[in-house]
């Protein structure tokens, strides 16, 4: 096989479309927190003055206006009531590309007024390609060259975000960038108290910074892995990303969304089925209701008394 077929297989592997509805609820889910709780600056935006307003490539592409308190507005609640019809597995393509169009925006407005956040560009990815594979559910073992193809883009996204953060450390800070204190700057400007210790032996924040430079510009080694390996590097990374939060209380939370395309999520899904089915369908009682009292002497070899009296008549 040519180096082009063999991209393309890998590119367009089969994939299980359970994997894809399980990605898809956790993506719609995420979507309505970040809007609510995570990442709000969009909605006050729409009271900035537009003579601040700065369009990006996309603004200036699509002649995107400044922002308005009804546009926000309607881009907030859009993406929330959108999810929460995308979360019903109905109209995938038409509610997908729906919420898509308006997360991005309200991420677009957002950003047009100060820094861009870098972790947010595998989750466009996402949002767009997710739908066009179709109608996909929890319960359904078939493989798929379109679930293939979207997750295997998902996972390409997420794994740039490392690689191209190490191309831009070394960019911009250069190869001294990991003989640098930008840790130590960190740790000084929003450092926890989980951090600050180690402000009092810095050669580990020194140390640290030449693991980060090494992970990030090795990550794409993953695809090389098998799957036991792989999974292992996935958990690898989420450590990393706990680590930094209770560090220094940042946390790329779509990007950790995005790295689940990693995993076979249909197998953890089926697991939980599982378990939820032996705790509550099995003679446990469920949650709010307690189990009648059974009566005394009716356990397991314990004869009623006529019982007995019968027994030894025989």
């Amino acid at each position: 096989m040519s180096v082009m077929g063999r991209l393309s297989a890998w590119l367009f592997t089969p994939m299980p479309l359970a994997r894809v509805a399980v990605l898809r609820w956790l993506v719609y889910a995420f979507v309505i927190i970040d809007v609510l709780l995570l990442h709000t600056s969009g909605w006050y935006h729409g009271f900035a003055d537009p003579v601040w307003y700065e369009p990006l490539i996309m603004g200036e592409v699509f002649r995107l206006p400044a922002a308005s308190v009804l546009l926000v507005e309607t881009l907030k609640w859009g993406c929330v009531l959108g999810a929460l019809a995308a979360l019903t597995g109905k109209a995938p393509r038409v509610l997908g590309w729906t919420v898509a169009v308006c997360w991005i925006w309200y991420q677009y407005v957002a950003f047009s007024y100060g820094k861009v956040d870098h972790d947010r560009a595998d989750f466009v990815v996402a949002l767009a390609l997710l739908p066009t594979v179709g109608l996909a559910h929890l319960s359904d073992r078939r493989r798929s060259e379109a679930a293939g193809m979207a997750l295997r883009a998902i996972q390409m996204a997420a794994i740039a975000t490392y690689f191209l953060s190490a191309w831009a450390k070394l960019r911009f800070g250069g190869p001294e960038w990991v003989n640098s204190a930008t840790m130590v700057r960190a740790v000084v400007r929003r450092g926890t108290p989980w951090a600050q210790w180690l402000l009092e032996i810095p050669w580990t924040l020194h140390w640290f910074q030449w693991v980060l430079m090494a992970a990030e510009l090795t990550a794409p080694v993953i695809f090389l892995l098998s799957e036991k390996w792989r999974r292992r590097v996935v958990a690898a990374w989420f450590a990393f990303h706990a680590m930094t939060y209770a560090a220094i209380t940042i946390a790329f939370w779509p990007h950790l969304v995005m790295m689940l395309a990693f995993l076979p999520l249909e197998e953890y899904a089926d697991r939980l089925r599982s378990w939820w089915t032996r705790r509550f369908s099995s003679g446990a009682a469920p949650p709010g209701e307690s189990r009648p009292a059974s009566r005394p002497g009716a356990g397991v070899g314990c004869a009623r008394p006529s019982d007995r009296r019968r027994r030894r008549g025989r």
